[in-house]
């Protein structure tokens, strides 16, 4: 009991220290937060601004405009219900043209200016609107939102006569263009002096963005960690890792990563020489900090079907739906503490360089959604020596069958084949480890008997979505073990079941509460390894979380006896950007 409060007065300061640091964090990112925000978007937009009316009714660009000018005036309160309407317009899947300004239901003709509009929108074609024909929210249009369809044709007029087009521009229209000129005359130059500063900012924006093809993606974890078990080899360590994902696109379908990592966190010491303790930002080796790339890979679409294809550094969740909401994050820093809560032990099966691809058969509406996941992962693809390479070192098949039915509902059947090489361990994510694997204790994965083995594992997982607030998980996992050795052969069990609760307390929170075993070897006279995990992520801000948890272990090691249990305290802090 003194050593447990010894403890919580050492680790105090260093808690009140990562507050501290979290706090400024929070108000710089809040900072340049707006300049990200639009960023984001300008870089998001494929086409230039081509007119004044087709930014303001067209594209999402009126959202830049709206937060540039919200920082130099005070007077865009007539704008706002435009730029509303074509932010609410944003959600539809595609825009059509609308030829005529009496399909728009809302807009109400009053007076010669509508009538003259209405003549040249319907012979020039240069008006864009809802498929639903209408503005959103059935009233009459303002003379701002007017002066922009004005300035529509206008725009498109100058086309038609610069494209020696003339004979299609009768003289009565251009008189009439001029007198609508004349009454909107302040409208249309408030809204151009407008546009021009939206395209002044982009154009300084895009000078100075990172690459028009490629954006980066971050993160970074501070843990503040130690075991507070009985039988308790450790300190209270502060440790970190960052990942930099260098995301480029070529058609704007496909996306290459290039991610570089560094961290110097190193694993807990449990009894045993177990994996039990392994938590989400161990996975990446420790280099002390030295900057490597961790992975490599390739996405791209075939027709409703989704390739991957992995150079280094791939696992076997970065194609195949793990079915684990809330829980998952691909061993980032906003899911699950531990790397056995995160997914099913069969997802560690493996990893390298390969190739993976989801064959959708559903149609995507939301109903039931079956599709087909096959792919394979080899661990020393790059080796040319001998019992290595791409097919003849350790490997990994992987099929798994996904059955979504609607948005509450998912299933999947998982097989995976693996060979490994003698010595190597069995949940090694790709590693071809001798000597430590990410999840399971030490006789699960040390299987064979130190000769080469082969292993046919079978998983079954299941989500459940009763409601937004609630969500409830589980896997199974069975590992049929052959070895080349005699007496080699063994099999490995492992189950497990989470429940999150979503927005808890604020949206993007989520407490989750995680039970199961460990990958352990059947028939052994060892108590089974059971694992009890509980964590809450509070979001601070939409770039920085903190997530308090715990981890109990009862028989660490899955040893015959009266072994301590292990209690393992984390706090994680994680940026995103």
């Amino acid at each position: 009991m003194s050593h447990l409060l010894w403890k919580t007065l050492v680790l105090s300061p260093v808690v009140l220290g990562v507050t501290v640091l979290l706090s400024a964090r929070a108000m710089a990112a809040k900072v340049a937060g707006s300049y990200e925000d639009i960023k984001a978007k300008v870089t998001q937009t494929e086409a230039p601004i081509a007119s004044a009316a087709s930014v303001l009714i067209q594209t999402e660009q009126p959202k830049v405009n709206q937060q540039l000018i919200a920082q130099k005036t005070d007077d865009n309160n007539v704008l706002e219900q435009v730029n509303r309407y074509n932010s609410e317009g944003n959600n539809q899947n595609s825009l059509s043209q609308v030829t005529s300004v009496s399909q728009f239901s809302d807009v109400q003709p009053t007076d010669w200016a509508f009538q003259a509009l209405q003549s040249l929108v319907e012979r020039y074609g240069c008006i864009a609107g809802y498929p639903d024909s209408t503005y959103r929210g059935n009233r009459a249009l303002t003379r701002y939102e007017f002066a922009a369809g004005l300035n529509a044709c206008l725009n498109r007029v100058n086309e038609l006569i610069a494209t020696a087009t003339t004979g299609l521009v009768s003289k009565q229209d251009l008189t009439t263009l001029q007198r609508l000129q004349e009454e909107f005359s302040a409208e249309l130059s408030t809204l151009r002096g407008r546009v021009d500063a939206v395209e002044a900012r982009s154009a300084e924006l895009e000078a100075n963005q990172f690459s028009t093809t490629t954006k980066l993606v971050g993160e970074a974890i501070f843990a503040v960690t130690d075991n507070f078990g009985n039988n308790d080899n450790n300190n209270t360590v502060f440790q970190d890792r960052v990942r930099l994902d260098l995301q480029t696109s070529f058609t704007g379908k496909d996306t290459l990563h290039t991610r570089l990592a560094t961290g110097n966190a190193i694993g807990l010491a449990l009894p045993n020489g177990t994996f039990e303790g392994t938590q989400t930002f161990n996975v990446s080796p420790s280099t002390n900090n030295s900057v490597f790339i961790d992975w490599l890979s390739y996405y791209f679409p075939i027709g409703n079907s989704q390739v991957y294809i992995a150079a280094s550094g791939g696992i076997q969740s970065d194609y195949v739906p793990t079915v684990n909401p809330y829980f998952e994050d691909y061993d980032g820093g906003n899911g699950a503490l531990s790397t056995f809560a995160s997914e099913s032990p069969i997802y560690r099966i493996g990893g390298g360089a390969g190739i993976g691809v989801n064959l959708a058969f559903g149609s995507g509406g939301g109903g039931f959604e079956p599709s087909l996941t096959l792919g394979y992962l080899a661990s020393q693809a790059n080796n040319p020596n001998l019992n290595t390479g791409l097919l003849e070192g350790n490997y990994a098949a992987l099929g798994q069958l996904n059955l979504k039915v609607g948005d509450r509902f998912t299933l999947a059947a998982t097989y995976v084949h693996g060979y490994h090489n003698g010595g190597t361990v069995l949940f090694d994510a790709g590693s071809a480890s001798t000597t430590a694997a990410v999840v399971g204790t030490a006789q699960a994965n040390f299987v064979g008997g130190g000769n080469p083995y082969s292993s046919n594992s079978y998983g079954f997982e299941a989500a459940f979505k009763p409601s937004d607030k609630l969500s409830i998980s589980g896997f199974a996992v069975y590992s049929d073990i052959t070895g080349f050795g005699a007496n080699d052969d063994s099999q490995v069990w492992s189950y497990g079941l989470g429940v999150a609760l979503p927005d808890l307390g604020k949206k993007g929170n989520v407490l989750g509460l995680f039970a199961g075993i460990e990958p352990y070897v059947g028939g052994n006279t060892g108590d089974k390894p059971y694992h009890f995990e509980g964590f809450y992520k509070y979001r601070v801000t939409d770039n920085i979380s903190i997530t308090p948890g715990v981890i109990w272990l009862t028989n660490p090691g899955q040893l015959p006896g009266n072994n301590d249990d292990a209690f393992i305290g984390t706090l994680r802090t994680t940026f995103t950007f």
